[in-house]
């Protein structure tokens, strides 16, 4: 008999319906030759300090390092899991064969691995390894059955990661609890977790430390048209900017013609009201008009990440509801294995793609161009160097049915960006005018699409985008300028202030995350800087959903918030190794090099334990009397924001010549009540900050439920 164990109830019947398995039985099915069983996730973990040595259950400084000189796996503490274990060890003892049918990635082979440890398995086992459960998908995957030696590097991989997250975990949390912690408060300390804090931390002081600067901007009113002053770069910026090139070759620009050409910043008003008055009355001439047309290609196809940044962009999902989500959709068969991390298709896939566009049904007035005739095929999406186990997330094909709102919008965006990969590029004319009134030189840019191509699909999209950057000079088509016009403008001063940087919103920090700390605008580089990114793609959304359950963080609005815990906490840490994106990012490249068989799993683990041995007897070594302070649940209130300390910044004032016109100055909005429709759905809770709102059977609610908000909204009644 052959044994196919999957991770879960549901992938076990779909793969037991195409072997023809019929016979339910308890825990598992039966027919055809076939025994299909299932775990439900993580059977099996590592064994509690206290089962490797007794003395370790009590925390005590002494104990530390806790070490053990071999690590063991034990059955998670759970009737149901438990019975379902002994109907598996019991299938696995008189298998003949064992298919590993576990999710295909590094932590899907943990899982049924340990499993198989567990039970005694003694028999050949092989590997099924597909990435989407559409019946044809799964029908090749066992015509094309791996062997498991295959994927050893896959699983000593995973091995080292938990190991080492147990290492680091387990010893940092207690000598961080005992020396630092008051009253038997719990101070959790991660490998990934506590750099992920130390970033938003980090953000959080730049902004509180920020000191506002004020400086002059000189701007003028030619034909309607609004030119600004050529502002040229400080010595500091260009260091800046040489200093950044250098470490990052992919992202230097190409020689300008500029030569920094300009007048300096103006940082001071009576500098700015000099230069007003000397062009106020000379003539406005235009000095050069250049005109380039351009090209752009069609954005990406998503990995986890990317969709993640967008689906919080977008609909305010957080991390841990669009891999949710995504999930979802694989498992209805309609997108392709959601936990990857490139953004390629390998050139098997390109045979099958119009299949796929022929199966989305409700994206006909888009595929229909594309129908009969051979698909673009670029070097930017179908790239075999840049996939490794799995491609991008894709439709699979398969017509969705029984989607929620939410879904369907995942879905949306997945088979939008696949429908625009095969579509031309999008042609635009980008024009620069140059002018000036008595040798101050002004400049305008303007973009004008000739030819939309891929953004047909996004039309809406970008039509919104407009609307929210109505001030983006760039955006807009200019009239037509000819070089050596002249005549009569309306020069204005305005007076500016520099502004902090963002908080960070789940989008953001998951971009920050996978660069180790760098953020970056630019795919090329951003790739290069994924080697070394912190966390993986699958458990970058739940470390975000720990540090608010610990209470680290909290949300509000989008802004991701550290509260004075979690401030405290990172203040505390003096070892550079525990709280540095960047470090552990280069752990992670260690691992990643694991998988690929580049570096040694028992390398990687000697150092990890001295690490660990190091920061144990720095922290001991510490006589200073620090600690932690406590503080209740920040996340059900959020604080109203408050103005800095530092200089205000004032209402902006605009000293212009006669006829120019006043400028419109903004009004705060104030927050309106939500309204009972779909409209709401994926926005952030009102209530806690942390959820987002979830349609039920007669109410809207907050998808932070099970955790105790409160928040609830009826359905609008019909009248």
């Amino acid at each position: 008999m052959i044994v196919c164990i999957a991770e879960k109830p549901s992938v076990a019947r779909d793969i037991a319906d195409v072997l023809g398995a019929r016979n339910r039985k308890e825990g598992y099915i039966e027919g055809n030759g076939y025994q299909v069983t299932w775990t439900f996730g993580h059977l099996c973990t590592l064994k509690e300090p206290h089962e490797y040595t007794p003395s370790w259950k009590a925390w005590s400084l002494s104990s530390l390092p806790m070490i053990p000189p071999r690590f063991g796996i034990k059955l998670i503490n759970d009737p149901g899991i438990e019975k379902q274990f002994h109907i598996i060890e019991g299938l696995m003892q008189k298998a003949d064969m064992i298919i590993n049918c576990g999710d295909a990635g590094q932590e899907g082979e943990l899982i049924q691995r340990w499993v198989m440890q567990k039970a005694g398995a003694k028999c050949p086992v092989k590997r099924l390894w597909i990435s989407s459960l559409t019946e044809e998908a799964i029908r090749d995957g066992f015509a094309h059955l791996k062997d498991q030696s295959e994927f050893q590097p896959l699983y000593e991989a995973g091995l080292s990661r938990a190991i080492g997250d147990w290492t680091l975990g387990m010893n940092a949390t207690r000598l961080y609890t005992l020396k630092y912690g008051q009253s038997k408060q719990v101070l959790s300390i991660g490998r990934v977790q506590t750099p992920t804090l130390a970033l938003i931390v980090k953000r959080q002081q730049e902004i509180e430390h920020f000191v506002p600067k004020q400086y002059w901007e000189l701007k003028t009113v030619y034909r309607d048209t609004l030119f600004s002053a050529i502002v040229r770069k400080s010595d500091e910026e260009l260091a800046e900017e040489a200093e950044k090139e250098k470490e990052n070759p992919v992202s230097r620009k190409k020689a300008s013609t500029d030569n920094n050409r300009g007048i300096p910043q103006i940082t001071d008003e009576k500098t700015g009201q000099e230069l007003l008055a000397r062009i106020k009355d000379a003539p406005f001439t235009v000095t050069e008009v250049t005109a380039k047309k351009g090209t752009e290609a069609p954005p990406r196809l998503f990995d986890l990440t990317s969709l993640q940044v967008e689906c919080n962009r977008k609909f305010s999902y957080s991390a841990d509801m669009t891999l949710q989500l995504i999930q979802s959709l694989y498992e209805k068969k309609v997108a392709t294995y959601p936990r990857v991390d490139t953004t390629f298709l390998s050139d098997d896939i390109y045979p099958k793609c119009p299949k796929i566009l022929e199966g989305l049904k409700n994206y006909t007035q888009f595929t229909a161009s594309l129908a009969g005739k051979p698909l673009v095929k670029s070097k930017k999406v179908f790239d075999n160097s840049k996939v490794t186990d799995h491609h991008a997330i894709i439709p699979t094909g398969v017509q969705p049915q029984g989607l929620s709102d939410m879904e369907a919008r995942v879905f949306d965006l997945i088979a939008r960006r696949f429908i625009a990969v095969f579509y031309p590029d999008c042609k635009f004319s980008t024009t620069t005018v140059i002018g000036e009134a008595d040798k101050i030189e002004f400049k305008v840019t303007g973009k004008q699409i000739l030819e939309p191509g891929w953004r047909v699909l996004f039309a809406k999209e970008t039509k919104d985008s407009v609307e929210e950057t109505k001030d983006n000079e760039e955006e807009r088509a200019l009239p037509a300028f000819t070089k050596g016009e002249s005549g009569p403008h309306e020069p204005a001063l305005y007076e500016k202030w520099t502004q902090p940087p963002r908080p960070y919103t789940e989008a953001t920090l998951l971009r920050a995350m996978e660069t180790a700390g760098k953020l970056v605008d630019n795919d090329e580089l951003r790739d290069a800087l994924k080697e070394n990114g912190i966390g993986r793609p699958s458990t970058r959304a739940a470390i975000i959903e720990t540090l608010f359950k610990r209470h680290y963080i909290r949300k509000e609005r989008k802004n991701l918030i550290a509260t004075p815990t979690g401030v405290e906490l990172i203040q505390l840490i003096h070892e550079e190794l525990l709280k540095s994106a960047e470090l552990t990012g280069i752990w992670e490249k260690k691992l990643r090099g694991i998988e690929r068989k580049s570096y040694d799993a028992a390398t990687f683990l000697t150092e990890l334990k001295q690490m660990v041995t190091d920061i144990v007897y720095s922290v001991l070594r510490d006589n200073t009397n620090r600690h932690v302070t406590i503080v209740s649940d920040p996340a059900i209130q959020p604080k109203p924001d408050k103005k800095k300390e530092a200089p205000a910044k004032p209402k902006t004032r605009t000293a212009r010549s006669k006829n120019a016109q006043p400028s419109r100055s903004r009004k705060q909005e104030k927050p309106e009540p939500l309204p009972a429709d779909d409209s709401i759905l994926g926005k952030a809770c009102p209530v806690c900050g942390t959820g987002i709102i979830i349609k039920g059977k007669t109410a809207y609610g907050c998808s932070q439920w099970k955790n105790g908000c409160t928040f609830r909204l009826p359905f609008r009644q019909e009248a």
